[in-house]
């Protein structure tokens, strides 16, 4: 396989700014792809772009809250006129929310912790499906959480926002089985990020896998070899995870 195996090919990226959307958007351009690189965070947008020029790699930088849904229907536009076609989406970004009792959850929270996780991402394959399937060999990935399915106490509305997730994408992926398009589901897994930090204050950020080792999986779920579909894969029961 070519050093660049995913030269030519454009790749959207959310919650690029930081941990594990960084690291992803990065190695997908030292890949060869062009990277849209969707983020609210303007300095860690430009960070990433001085990281990929600097491995030669080239980038768009779209600072954006996803709570801005119509911002989400313009952007299908903008890569229509631009590039014609989108070959891969890393959708990453997410919110932690308030970790508390279920019945102490704000409206607030619940709202923000819905529309960022699932509304967000809805909206993201209404606007970007038919681009993705303009391309020869479209792949999609979406990020969940192990709590979709353990259901872990105070994590409610967090474990509900990626619940639905997986469901909608789950039905999407079969839509898609008699297209060239793939869609699919990632568990990192408890990884050295922010997000972690802040959910579990008192873990050792050093007994976690850092984003960047799990960035050669992402490339290889969004590259045109990876034929696999409706599958939700686990980062650490592959063979990118070293224990």
């Amino acid at each position: 396989m070519s050093d660049k195996p995913l030269s030519g090919r454009v790749t959207l990226v959310t919650g690029a700014s930081r941990g594990i959307g960084y690291a992803a958007a990065l190695a997908l351009a030292e890949a060869g792809s062009h990277v849209v690189a969707i983020a609210r965070t303007q300095g860690g947008l430009e960070d990433l772009d001085d990281a990929i020029s600097a491995k030669g790699g080239d980038c768009t930088l779209v600072p954006m809250d996803l709570k801005n849904l119509d911002g989400i229907d313009r952007l299908g536009g903008v890569i229509n006129e631009r590039w014609g076609q989108l070959d891969g989406l890393f959708a990453n970004a997410g919110i932690l929310g308030e970790i508390t009792l279920a019945a102490h959850t704000t409206p607030k929270s619940w709202d923000d912790v819905i529309a960022t996780n699932l509304t967000a991402n809805v909206r993201l394959i209404r606007s970007l499906d038919p681009l993705l399937r303009k391309s020869a060999s479209g792949r999609a990935v979406f990020q969940t959480s192990g709590v979709a399915a353990t259901r872990r106490a105070y994590w409610s509305a967090y474990a509900a926002s990626k619940a639905g997730l997986e469901a909608f994408v789950q039905c999407y992926a079969k839509e898609a089985e008699s297209s060239s398009l793939r869609v699919n589901l990632l568990n990192p897994g408890a990884t050295r990020t922010a997000m972690r930090a802040k959910a579990m204050p008192g873990e050792d950020p050093n007994t976690l896998p850092n984003p960047a080792e799990l960035a050669p999986l992402i490339v290889e779920m969004l590259s045109p070899e990876f034929e696999a579909n409706d599958t939700l894969v686990t980062f650490r029961e592959t063979q990118h995870f070293q224990a």
